[in-house]
This record gives C-alpha cells, structure tokens and sequence, in this order.
C-alpha cells in the first residue's frame, strides 16, 4: 500500500478540492483509494470519503497520540490500494513553534512524499525560490512533485513549468485552471457536507474529470511511496452481535460523526438505527440515542415543523433514554434556535435558548476535565484532561442557575467559557466534539451506560 500526503503553502489553496478530485479519479479507474484527513474537521472528510467511495478518517495530534495516529492510519488502508492524507493548512504550519503538530511532522510519522498544491495566482518566476524553500525548510521531507492550481492559461502555464524545472528538481505533477465548476459552495464553517449537497455525486464527477485532465494520475501513483506503517496482515474482526439499539440521527442537519468513533460503537455492541429528524415523527426501536453535530440553524424550519418527533424525543428523554448529544445536537434539545432574525421551537429537552451569532463563539481546540457530575461512570485513572475541538457560532442562553455540567473548561469556550457538557437527566449534551480515543473512549461509556440503563 502507497502512500502520498497532499499539502499546500496556506490554506485555501484549492487542496481539499484537488484532493477530492484526485479520490475521484483514481477510484474512477478502479483504485481502492482510503483517504485520511489531517485535523479535526468534519465536512472536508465527508467529501474526501463519498468520492472515495470508503469512509475518511481524521488523523489530528489534538486529539491523539502518535501511536493512536499509526494505529488509525494502519487499520483503515487495510485493503487499499492507495492512500491520500489531505492536510491543513499549509504544510509547515501548526501551533507548535517546532512543528511537532504540523503537517510535516504527519508526513515524517507515516513515511508519505508530499505534493504541494500551489496557487499560481499572480506568480510566474518566484515560484522556484518557494519551492527551494520548502524543500531546505526540512531535508527530512521528500517533496515529490507540486501541482500548479488556478493557472491564467497556457501562456501562464509555460511560465510556471519553465521556472520549476529550470530552477528546481520538483517535477510539477499537473495543471489545474481557474474552473468555476470546482467550487464547491460554502458557508460559515467551510464547505456545504455532502448530507446537504443534493448534487454531491455530480460535483465530485465534474472535479474528478477537470483532474483527470489537468493532473497526471500515473505520475500521481508513482510518486507515492510504502508507508512506514504497515496494515494489519489480517482484515479486522467483525463487529460482535449487538445487544443494544443507539438511535442515531443521520440527515441534512446532522451529519458530524467520526467513521471511526461510529465503529468504536459498534465494536462496543451497539447497533446504530438512524432516523431522519426532519421528516420521521418518532424515534425508531432504541435503547439510546445519539444527535451529533451539524447545521440545524440551516434547517431549523423543518426541524421545528416536526412537532411529532420533538415530542417523542422530550418524552422519551424525560422517561430516562440515555443520551448523547454534541453541538448540532445540543442546540436542537434546546427550547429554541434564533438565526438570522428568525426563532423557531426545538426539542425543548434542555432549558435553555439557543442564539447564532455572526462571529465564531468558540473556535479551536479545547481542553476539558471532568467534574463527576456527568451521567456516565468515570474512568477508573482518574479525571484527567480530555482533549476535544469546538466550532459554533452559537451560545446558549437563559439557563437556569444551579445547571449541572460534565466537565470544566481548561481551554477554550464550551457553554460559556467555564463549563461544557449540560447534564439533564440521563442526557449529556456538549458544544465539543470529542474523539473515541486513547483516555476518552466516550463510546464505550456511552454503551455501557445505555446497557447499564436497559438493565443487562
């Protein structure tokens, strides 16, 4: 199995666009391609994995070990053919001053050569001494080839080629144009998830033949080297018979799991059903329930129009159904959602208003310690700090005084700058997204609670 790490000089360079293109192209020909996502994004992933055609799975040094990152990277090309981890960002950056979470600490950990993609807009000569940089920034990297992006035209074009290959020893893997049909729409936390893109199949067609023209896909699978981590020898083992039901809410509103956090359930006994919170007027048979993130402001309208199944689900909640919901989630179980001047009723299982703001109200990365007030046992090591990321534009208002919450805040916003995960009951609703993983294996406490609760 080959590997390749797509990267770029900054963001919005076009990489998530080529590198969805390139899943489709290769997966087109018949290439088993397993894509992997560098960060804790949701909604790049979702595009990555349809074009795919096999989940995309987040590697992100926030929220895992190294050891957790090779044991990801290892399990799921399991089968693959091909590779491809898109980056964040631009290659070199990070939070750290070292780069010890950048993308090019990711690309030395699994072996991946990079390509970079590179915005040609306005560049011509200058082009080669960024390339020369790059490469003596960190002679432990192997820059396999760069992809020109938003070229002006063929006059632009032998420029750009002329420069890198007199100046440099990059070969330049490709040339993509300025295509309008390559913007994928976007909105206030980047591009629209394929759960609500209706032409998703198509977009992804149209990106994966401007590719297939502009980028050489043998010289792509040439420059893709044997990853330092190697597959298992063996396919994984099936998921156990499942002894409890988690309904789970899939739909254009939510969308925002884990691939592999969905797994982690299953691999803890837990069968997921989903349901569609738009249109269905009541829960499926559960013993559960699990709401992640989304957008429900976009859909607010329709979320509300469904009184039946926000009936259902108060009710349901209210007679002790364990849940867990984040942030789409949690804004949906409130008393209502504002958005752009208009208010709408949600769930109404948690006291409290939901109200979207035109700035970000918590952004980043998030450290959070358990206070023993949550609905789930805590772990036997002790409360240490769980690390999780947050991306709302919402707060959430009017709670009243005394609310019990999960975990305090160390870093970041969470509810309102000192405590996240609002605890109701047998519900635990949090704005951070957590990941099943090293000391936070919230899935497998999640289904003991739930078979706990069913009394097995």
């Amino acid at each position: 199995m080959k590997t390749l790490f797509l990267s770029a000089l900054h963001k919005s360079s076009g990489k998530t666009t080529i590198s969805v293109g390139l899943a489709g192209a290769l997966a087109a020909r018949g290439t088993a391609v397993q894509t992997f996502k560098k960060g804790p994004d949701y909604i790049d992933p979702m595009w990555l994995g349809h074009a795919a055609g096999r989940p995309c799975i987040n590697l992100d040094f926030h929220t895992m070990a190294p050891g957790d990152i090779e044991a990801a990277f290892a399990d799921y090309s399991t089968g693959a053919d091909f590779s491809l981890i898109e980056g964040n960002k631009g290659l070199y950056d990070g939070l750290d001053l070292e780069g010890r979470d950048s993308n090019a600490a990711l690309a030395k950990l699994v072996g991946a050569p990079i390509v970079l993609v590179i915005d040609t807009r306005g560049m011509t000569r200058g082009i080669a001494p960024v390339i020369l940089g790059y490469q003596a920034f960190d002679k432990d990297l192997t820059i396999a080839g760069v992809i020109l992006n938003q070229v002006g035209g063929p006059r632009h074009e032998s420029k750009l080629r002329a420069a890198v290959e007199h100046y440099t020893d990059v070969p330049v893997l490709g040339a993509i144009g300025r295509h309008p049909e390559m913007e994928i729409s976007e909105r206030h936390l980047g591009l629209t998830p394929t759960n609500e893109a209706e032409r998703a199949d198509a977009v992804i067609a149209d990106i994966a033949g401007i590719i297939a023209d502009g980028v050489d896909l043998e010289a792509i699978l040439a420059a893709a080297r044997p990853a330092l981590i190697e597959s298992p020898a063996k396919e994984a083992s099936p998921f156990p018979s499942p002894d409890i039901l988690i309904a789970i809410a899939q739909d254009a509103a939510f969308g925002f799991y884990y691939p592999d956090d969905l797994d982690a359930l299953k691999r803890a006994g837990a069968e997921l059903v989903p349901f569609d919170a738009l249109t269905d007027p009541a829960l499926p048979d559960a013993d559960g329930l699990l709401i992640g993130g989304g957008f429900p402001e976009t859909q607010a309208a329709d979320l509300s129009a469904n009184r039946a199944l926000r009936d259902d689900i108060r009710a349901k909640l209210g007679d002790g159904m364990p849940a867990y919901a984040e942030c789409g989630g949690l804004m949906y179980l409130a008393k209502s959602l504002t958005w752009n001047g208009e208010t709408h009723d949600m769930a109404g299982v948690i006291p409290g208003d939901v109200v979207m703001h035109d700035r970000p109200v918590g952004r980043g990365y998030v450290v959070l310690r358990e206070t023993g007030d949550g609905p789930w046992r805590t772990p036997e090591a002790g409360g240490g700090d769980i690390p999780a990321h947050e991306f709302h534009y919402a707060s959430l208002d009017n709670l009243p005084e005394g609310t019990p919450f999960a975990y305090d805040v160390k870093r970041g916003y969470g509810i309102d700058g000192k405590n996240d995960g609002i605890v109701i009951g047998h519900l635990l609703a949090t704005f951070s997204h957590h990941r099943s993983i090293g000391g936070n294996c919230w899935t497998d406490r999640f289904a003991d609670f739930v078979r706990e609760k069913k009394g097995i």
